[in-house]
C-alpha cells in the first residue's frame, strides 16, 4: 500500500512539516535541559502500565485517585494500544462499572452505559456533544492520551452530567521531549489506516512546543454497504514563556463517511426461530447510498498561570461546528414485533426511513481559581469557578414509513434483499433550538490531620432552552457533593460520598415538539480503595444507590423518538483491580452487579472482565508480549422480547518491540462468536461485533 496514495494532503503536509523540527534542537544536552524545565507540560496523572496515579475529572485538580472519595477508572494510553481499541467504545471494554457495547456495533456513535444510565462525554473537561448522536462526531482513540471515567453524578463540577457520571477524554498535548511515530494498520473488513503523531520543542529554549496527530482510514464494516472512513488532523501548540505560565492552542478537523450498521432486525431469525434460518450478521436491508456523514471542526485553548506556590488560575475554551447528514432505511419490526412479516413465508418486512440534516455550533468555557491554605489544623485546596455553555442547533428531520402506514418506503426480503430504488420526500423547514447555561461552583478539598479527607462542593446553574417560535424555558438548580475518606498510609482508604446531578436537555420530542425537562438525580456511594505501598497496583470496591427523574428513554409507542421517564432507582456494587502484579505482568479486572428500575432499559445484572499482559523473551531476545482477555455478560430479559443470552468473549494480542519498531496482532472476539448486545421489548435486536483481526506496525524516531 502506497502512503502517498492514501494520505490526504493536509496530513501529508503536516508530516513533512514535523520532520523538519528536529533541526531546531541544538543538542542532546539542550533537549535534556528542556525536559527538566518543561516536564510538567506532560498530561497530569502519570501512569505506569495500566495504573494511573492521579486523575483530574473527579475534582478538576490533579488529585491522587487513592485520595478521591468517588469511584473513578482511568484507561491509559498503553492499555488502549495493547487492547487494539478501534473506537472509544472498544477502549472501555474492560472499564469497571461500564457497559461499553450497550447497543452492540453501531457506526454512528459510541454507546456506553455506566451504572445503567447514559453518561455525558467530555473532551479535556469540556462537554463534547449535546442532544443525541446527530449533533456530534465520534472521537478517535488515537488522539487521546487517556480516558477518565467518573462513575456517579458530577454536576457540582461540570453542571451537565447524568447520574451515570462523566467520560472525560484527555487529548494528547505537546511534549517537551521530541517523540515521533508513524503507524500503519491493516485489518478485517478491508481496514487500511495510516496514523501519525509528532511532538517536541519548536525552539531551542523550549518556549514553544508542538504536537500534530493525524489519522487517515479507508475501511468497510461487518455490514455490507456500510463504510467506516475517516480523515482527522489535530494540531496543538504550547507557548510557555515561564515556569508559571502556559497556553496550549488546540485545533481539530475531522471528516467521517460512514452509514448505519444498525439495521433494526426483529427478533425472528436472530434470537427467535424463523423457518428460513438465521439472518446473517453482515446483512444490509437499507438502500445502497444510505449514509451517516459528519464534519467537525473545533478550536480552543488551555491556559494556566501560577501566581505563587498557593494560587493558580486556569481557563479552558472550545468552539466547535458539527455538520451531520443522515439518510437511512431500516427494518420495521416495531408495530408487530411478534410477527413483523408481511408474507406467509416470513421473509419480507416493512421498512422505514429516517433522514436528518443537522448543523450545530457549540461554545464551552470553564475558568477557575485554585488556592492552597490552612485554617488551624485543616489544609484546604479550594476551587472557585465559573463555566458557560452555548449550544445552537438547526435540524431538518424527515420520517417516511411503509405504504401500510401511509409512507413510500418499499418493503424488503431480509433473506434475499433486492434494493428497490427509492427517493425520499422533500424536507420541511429546519427547527432551530438553543441552550445556554452558566454555572458557578465552589469546592473545598480538606485534609484534617494525617488521615482524614473531606471534599465538599456547592454549585448553582441557570439554563435557558430556546426554540424558535416559542418562549424561552428557564431552569435553575443547585447541586451539592460531600465526600469523606479515611486515608490510611498503609494503603487502605474507606470512603462515603453523596453527589447530585442536573442536566438541561436540549431539543424536543421529534414527533410532538414538546421540549425536554432537565434531568435530575442523586447518589449515595460507599467504597474502599487499596493501594499497597511500593506496588503499582490498585483495588477498588464500591456500592451505590442512585435515583433519577426525567431520564430520556425510548418511547414504547414510537421507536424514532425518546420520552422522559418518571422517578427511577438503580443500585449495585463494583470491584476493580488494576496494575502491575509483577515486573513483567499487567492486569485489569472488574466485576459489576446492577439492579435497575423496570422503567429503564433492561441491562445484565452481572458483568465481569479480565485482561492480562505478559512480557517475555524468546531466544534471549526481549521485547515480546502477549495479552489475553475475557468479557462476560449475564443473560437478561426485556419483555416481551426473547431473553438476551449470556455471552463470554475473548480478546487476544501478541506484540514485538524491537528498536524503533512495534509490531502487533490484535484479535477481538477471538472465536467469532455471534451474539447480541440486547433484544429490546419494542421489537428490535442489536448485533454485537464479530471477530476483528488487526495487524499494526509503528515506527518511532
Amino acid at each position: 500500500m502506497s502512503c502517498s496514495r492514501h494520505v490526504p494532503a493536509p496530513l501529508a503536509l503536516a508530516i513533512g512539516f514535523c520532520l523538519s523540527f528536529p533541526a531546531l534542537a541544538e543538542s542532546p544536552d539542550a533537549a535534556a535541559d528542556q525536559a527538566k524545565t518543561l516536564d510538567h507540560i506532560v498530561v497530569q496523572g502519570a501512569s505506569i502500565g495500566y495504573k494511573a496515579g492521579n486523575a483530574s475529572t473527579a475534582t478538576k485538580t490533579d488529585t491522587p485517585i487513592s485520595e478521591t472519595p468517588q469511584a473513578i477508572t482511568v484507561v491509559t494510553r498503553e492499555r488502549m494500544t495493547d487492547q487494539g481499541a478501534l473506537n472509544v467504545q472498544d477502549a472501555l471494554n474492560y472499564a469497571a462499572g461500564v457497559r461499553s457495547d450497550a447497543y452492540g456495533l453501531d457506526s454512528r456513535g459510541d454507546w456506553t452505559l455506566i451504572r445503567g444510565s447514559s453518561p455525558q462525554e467530555y473532551l479535556d473537561g469540556l462537554r463534547s456533544n449535546f442532544n443525541y448522536y446527530t449533533s456530534s462526531a465520534r472521537t478517535d482513540p488515537y488522539m487521546l492520551e487517556r480516558i477518565e471515567v467518573l462513575r456517579g453524578p458530577s454536576s457540582m463540577l461540570f453542571g451537565q452530567g447524568s447520574t451515570a457520571g462523566v467520560i472525560n477524554l484527555v487529548s494528547k498535548r505537546p511534549q517537551a521531549q521530541a517523540q515521533r511515530e508513524i503507524g500503519v494498520q491493516l485489518g478485517s473488513f478491508d481496514r487500511r489506516q495510516v496514523n501519525a503523531d509528532f511532538t517536541g520543542p519548536l525552539t531551542a529554549d523550549g518556549t514553544w512546543l508542538y504536537r500534530i496527530v493525524g489519522v487517515y482510514r479507508d475501511s468497510e464494516t461487518q455490514v455490507d454497504h456500510v463504510d467506516d472512513d475517516r480523515r482527522l488532523i489535530a494540531p496543538s501548540l504550547t507557548w510557555k514563556p515561564s515556569e508559571d505560565t502556559s497556553l496550549t492552542l488546540q485545533l481539530r478537523w475531522q471528516q467521517d463517511r460512514t452509514g448505519s450498521t444498525s439495521q433494526f432486525f426483529g427478533w425472528s431469525g436472530l434470537l427467535a426461530p424463523n423457518p428460513n434460518g438465521r439472518v446473517p450478521a453482515d446483512r444490509f436491508i437499507g438502500n445502497p447510498g444510505d449514509h451517516y456523514d459528519t464534519d467537525r471542526t473545533s478550536a480552543g485553548w488551555l491556559f494556566e498561570h501560577r501566581f505563587n506556590d498557593n494560587w493558580t488560575v486556569r481557563q479552558s475554551f472550545r468552539a466547535a461546528r458539527n455538520k451531520v447528514d443522515y439518510a437511512s432505511l431500516y427494518g420495521d419490526p416495531f408495530s408487530a414485533p411478534l410477527n413483523p412479516f408481511i408474507d406467509a413465508g416470513q421473509r419480507v418486512i416493512n421498512r422505514e426511513g429516517w433522514f436528518a440534516h443537522n448543523r450545530v455550533r457549540m461554545q464551552n468555557l470553564d475558568q477557575h481559581v485554585e488556592g492552597h491554605f490552612k485554617t488551624g489544623a485543616v489544609e484546604h485546596q479550594m476551587l472557585l469557578g465559573l463555566d458557560a455553555v452555548r449550544f445552537k442547533q438547526e435540524e431538518a428531520q424527515l420520517f417516511d414509513g411503509s405504504p401500510s402506514r401511509g409512507g413510500t418506503v418499499p418493503p424488503i426480503d431480509i433473506y434475499n434483499p433486492v434494493y428497490t430504488p427509492y427517493t425520499p420526500p422533500p424536507f420541511g423547514p429546519a427547527v432551530k433550538s438553543s441552550q445556554r447555561q452558566v454555572g458557578a461552583y465552589l469546592q473545598d478539598q480538606m485534609r484534617i490531620g494525617d488521615h482524614w479527607i473531606v471534599v465538599a462542593g456547592l454549585r448553582h446553574d441557570r439554563a435557558k432552552n430556546g426554540l424558535v417560535g416559542a418562549a424561552d424555558e428557564t431552569s435553575n438548580a443547585t447541586t451539592k457533593r460531600l465526600g469523606v475518606m479515611f486515608h490510611d498510609w498503609a494503603g487502605w482508604s474507606p470512603y462515603l460520598s453523596y453527589s447530585e446531578s442536573f442536566t438541561p436537555v436540549a431539543g424536543t420530542n421529534a414527533l410532538t415538539g414538546v421540549r425536554y425537562k432537565p434531568q435530575k438525580g442523586e447518589q449515595i456511594e460507599a467504597g474502599l480503595k487499596f493501594e499497597p505501598a511500593g506496588r503499582e497496583l490498585s483495588f477498588t470496591a464500591a456500592t451505590y444507590e442512585l435515583r433519577e427523574e426525567n431520564r430520556l428513554v425510548p418511547d414504547p409507542a414510537n421507536h424514532n423518538t425518546n420520552v422522559q421517564a418518571g422517578k427511577t432507582k438503580v443500585s449495585g456494587f463494583e470491584l476493580e483491580l488494576t496494575g502491575r502484579v509483577t515486573s513483567s505482568f499487567d492486569i485489569t479486572a472488574h466485576y459489576n452487579y446492577l439492579d435497575n428500575d423496570k422503567q429503564l432499559e433492561a441491562t445484565p445484572r452481572h458483568q465481569a472482565a479480565v485482561w492480562g499482559k505478559q512480557r517475555f523473551s524468546v531466544g534471549g531476545r526481549d521485547g515480546f508480549a502477549a495479552g489475553l482477555g475475557l468479557r462476560y455478560m449475564s443473560a437478561f430479559d426485556s419483555p416481551p422480547a426473547p431473553t438476551t443470552p449470556s455471552v463470554t468473549l475473548a480478546d487476544a494480542m501478541v506484540s514485538f518491540d524491537t528498536g524503533a519498531w512495534r509490531w502487533a496482532l490484535n484479535v477481538n472476539n477471538l472465536t467469532d462468536k455471534r451474539y447480541f448486545s440486547i433484544c429490546m421489548g419494542r421489537g428490535d435486536c442489536w448485533f454485537g461485533a464479530r471477530r476483528n483481526i488487526g495487524l499494526s506496525a509503528t515506527f518511532t524516531f
